[in-house]
């Protein structure tokens, strides 16, 4: 690098290092590590971009990204949200971590793993995360426990109002302030302004184009009548609403990508700084891909190749486009290598280190696989062909549709590739929900907030969930002393804690006590206070949602509870049930008490 090139010569001159040693402390300004910024959309597929090919959309922004850095033209993902973010921060494949849902615990990676983040944060970067987190929300699960100092967004996997919604600070339930990936880029922009002069790693996981499709006028005026020339395969069945939304968010996201470079820029930081983007994986719905089978969720191209683009000036080529398979578990690794710090983790690493390939020091191709696995299905991708979850074999170099089965020409690869798949998965595979004894946390001794939603909840009784997808989902129908929601929970410390419930009740139903209790420890509290708001979310739509609607709930303090460290079920129920019902029900926010 010409910085440490710089800064050797100036040793040599000095005679530091020649006849004595000394420490410089902290390097100056113009010497620091390079900065990182990683963009990561949500549900955005390899061609929702004007930069592949799509004529429906124009997203200038985030194609320089591409035109004056370099591409991966063959760069996979895994089909769905969790198990892509868990193999970004860790360098390992998603079936080693504990990751197998991407809710209900099941979205959480092991603590015994290591994050780009921490490693980062260990050689003096200031951290941040900004969006949609989607690997755990109970501290030390939590994104400031797994090497980031700031957190602002929502740790669930999807969110059901985009529009100045309740969000997290730092564990801290607050109002969101306007459309959100506006929102998270502006926290972008502070964290970079506040940090201009220190290295940095931000992180903005943004949370669209994931549903529910809401995005601001300005961008939905322009998509919503316009005639669309890129469309699906003629044999799916594209819903032209759906396209025409997710295109104009992906449109946003552009336009805050351009935010986040004109900062960069006018701070005189673009030639120091590292800028990724991709998509965790393939599109939410069928619409124009390249002409790729499949989509989120499935395991052949069209669900797990995503855009990945990479810019450093001075270092990374303008316009190289590479070849060579890559993928999610490559990020850390690489990341590492072009920074020149060790890869130190406790824990073998899957991927690959590719600065050399980025620096074009060694343009060898080298022969490797990777996995693609999701809801029992796994495929496997070697430079040029594809072996899928049926074990069909396809040569994607001439056929990104695999339409033509080339398994019986080749079979000996066919073969050793089924081989290595059945190897990978034995080998990988070792969490199931049904041996998944891990409990949800309360009480890390570094963490202040910790919350228990619904979504992590078991309702007994005659409550039911507001929606089949837990993520922003509230319980309702609580209507007996018989009902109770309850969770799993580990103590890890015992202390004292304020606690307050989120609910919801019409003024005909006040009255009700609601108990909370884990171990021997017992709170109740009286709902004496009317809330009854409407549902929210159906007004921003542009197409209708499958995922639950939401509404504003209001804090009920419990009071303060004592808990003793260990394992218990924590349990909320109605010692009285005054009227028809107790009310509705979204989470139990805790506060460490000193």
């Amino acid at each position: 690098m010409k910085l440490i090139k710089v800064f050797i010569l100036s040793l040599f001159i000095t005679g530091i290092g020649c006849t004595e040693k000394k420490t410089i402390e902290k390097p100056l300004p113009t010497q620091k590590r390079p900065n990182v910024i990683l963009f990561l959309a949500d549900d955005q597929g390899w061609g929702d971009l004007s930069s592949s090919g799509n004529s429906n959309l124009h997203t200038p922004h985030i194609d320089a990204i591409k035109n004056y850095g370099a591409s991966f033209d063959n760069f996979y993902v895994q089909p769905v949200c969790s198990p892509t973010r868990a193999e970004l921060l860790t360098g390992r494949y998603f079936t080693r971590l504990g990751v197998y849902e991407t809710s209900s615990g099941g979205e959480r990676f092991n603590l015994n793993e290591t994050t780009i983040a921490e490693i980062l944060q260990e050689t003096g970067y200031r951290t941040a995360a900004f969006g949609k987190w989607h690997n755990g929300m109970q501290p030390p699960y939590h994104p400031n426990s797994r090497g980031f100092e700031q957190f602002y967004g929502f740790a669930s996997g999807h969110w059901g109002n985009y529009f100045s919604p309740m969000l997290e600070n730092n564990g801290k339930l607050v109002q969101g302030k306007g459309f959100l990936v506006d929102d998270l880029t502006g926290q972008g922009i502070n964290f970079i302004e506040k940090h201009a002069n220190e290295p940095f790693f931000l992180y903005l996981p943004y949370n669209t184009p994931h549903s529910p499709m809401q995005v601001p006028d300005e961008y939905w005026n322009k998509m919503k009548h316009k005639p669309l020339d890129s469309l699906a395969s003629v044999d799916k069945d594209e819903d032209l609403q759906f396209t025409k939304a997710a295109l104009a968010m992906v449109e946003n996201i552009d336009t805050n990508v351009g935010r986040i470079m004109t900062t960069i820029e006018q701070l005189g930081l673009e030639e120091n700084t590292i800028i990724i983007y991709l998509s965790d994986n393939g599109p939410n719905a069928y619409r124009w891909n390249g002409g790729m089978k499949g989509k989120k969720g499935n395991v052949d191209e069209g669900g797990v190749r995503t855009p990945f683009f990479i810019k450093w000036p001075g270092h990374i080529k303008n316009g190289l486009n590479l070849v060579d398979i890559a993928g999610s578990i490559d990020l850390l690794p690489t990341l590492c290598g072009l920074l020149e710090i060790p890869v130190s983790t406790n824990k073998p690493i899957d991927g690959k280190d590719l600065s050399a390939l980025l620096l074009q020091k060694d343009t060898t191709v080298q022969e490797r696989l990777i996995f693609n696995h999701w809801n029992g299905k796994t495929s496997v991708r070697n430079q040029q062909f594809r072996l899928d979850e049926e074990n069909r074999l396809y040569d994607i170099t001439i056929d990104r549709g695999q339409k033509i089965d080339v398994s019986h020409i080749y079979t000996t690869l066919r073969d050793s590739l089924i081989a290595a798949k059945e190897n990978w998965q034995e080998e990988t595979m070792t969490l199931h929900k049904n041996n998944d004894k891990r409990a949800f946390t309360l009480g890390y001794p570094q963490a202040i907030y910790t919350q228990l939603p619904a979504r992590d909840g078991i309702a007994h009784g005659s409550i039911i969930r507001s929606n089949q997808w837990p993520n922003d989902s509230f319980f309702t129908n609580w209507k007996s002393v018989n009902d109770s929601i309850s969770w799993d929970v580990e103590v890890m410390e015992e202390g004292r804690f304020q606690v307050h419930l989120y609910y919801t009740c019409p003024e005909k139903d006040l009255g009700s006590i609601v108990e909370l209790s884990f171990n021997g420890s017992k709170i109740a509290s009286k709902i004496t206070e009317a809330h009854d708001p409407e549902l929210i979310g159906m007004h921003n739509d542009r197409v209708p949602r499958m995922e639950s609607y939401v509404k504003n709930f209001k804090a009920l303090d419990l009071g303060t509870i004592s808990l003793t460290k260990g394992n218990g079920i924590l349990t909320l129920k109605a010692l009285e049930v005054k009227k028809s019902q107790v009310g509705d029900f979204r989470l139990l926010q805790f506060k460490k008490v000193e």
